[in-house]
């Protein structure tokens, strides 16, 4: 085969060229994302899926069955014990727990992401008090703190992602406090110290952009972990109050039915499991593409 003949070589990716095809061929990645669209497309657009109310009750339609164990096609996932109709419950609740998901994320990453960084940036005397606060926290278990504060305090929507927010900030601090670390020792780090740039500057300029990964791999798990715990809370009667429609509290509500109508508990622990599971896997999918040399 002569020279001309040959095939060209293929220019060499960008790193952002490298990372856009590394996630269309991340399998884990796309269902996340796929499963995670549908769920976030269902909860805003609730109103347009369902003429019903979530609120609205009809005793006389009450525990109608779903369409495919023979129920009424005006009820397709049927009703519950009070005659509302179940699927607006559920595209409603998706509402809420994503709601409590991200905003009780958003609280633990503000303030686990400002302690593991000043841990790791300056060292000394910050590490330890920062590492004496992580202890802390460690030592304290989540569950059992949580449903003591919410039965002190009252159950409610605002409460229970304070209470979230504010127990789920540890694994943030620890990841982002060894990231920090490293990314401390480099190069650039030093040469914007001693071209005379601020701290703010550095922290923000320097040090955030490169453990941004980590943080939002982190997001992404304690995002999963907040919704779990709400719809513990919910579960056990310490979490949303009703009528509010939460996933938990749909799973409450019918557990007394379990052995006649199965259905009450299946239909929104399905969702809860696709919603936990979506947003693994794209945690875990991001991690995978954005940080290849990470993968086992």
């Amino acid at each position: 085969m002569t020279a001309s003949n040959a095939a060209p070589k293929e220019a060499p990716l960008s790193p952002r060229q490298a990372m856009v095809r590394r996630a269309l061929r991340h399998r884990g990645l796309i269902f996340g994302a796929l499963v995670m669209g549908i769920i976030i497309f269902v909860a805003l657009c609730a109103p347009l899926l369902t003429s019903y109310s979530p609120y609205d009750q009809d005793l006389l339609a009450r525990m109608k069955p779903p369409v495919f164990m023979g129920g009424d096609e005006a009820h397709w996932l049927g009703t519950d014990a009070l005659g509302r109709d179940f699927w607006a419950r559920l595209a409603y609740g998706a509402r809420i727990s994503l709601m409590i998901g991200l905003l009780a994320a958003t609280i633990s990453a503000l303030i686990g992401s400002v302690l593991g960084i000043l841990a790791g940036y300056f060292g000394g005397r910050v590490d330890m008090a920062v590492t004496f606060l992580i202890n802390v926290r460690l030592a304290m278990p989540v569950v059992l703190v949580a449903l003591a504060v919410v039965a002190l305090f009252g159950g409610s929507l605002m409460v229970v992602v304070s209470v979230l927010g504010l127990l789920l900030w540890d694994r943030f601090a620890v990841v982002l406090r060894a990231a920090t670390m490293q990314v401390r020792k480099l190069e650039y780090v030093a040469a914007a110290e001693v071209l005379g740039a601020s701290l703010p500057r550095v922290l923000w300029k320097d040090i955030l952009p490169n453990v941004m990964n980590h943080l939002i791999v982190i997001f992404t798990l304690e995002m999963a972990h907040a919704i779990i715990l709400e719809a513990a809370l919910s579960f056990l009667g310490l979490g949303v109050q009703p009528p509010t429609p939460s996933w938990g509290l749909m799973i409450s509500e019918g557990k007394e039915m379990l052995l006649f109508e199965p259905w009450l508990i299946t239909i929104p622990g399905v969702a809860l499991f696709f919603l936990v599971l979506s947003i693994n896997m794209l945690g875990d999918g991001i991690r995978d593409v954005t940080a290849p040399e990470g993968r086992n």
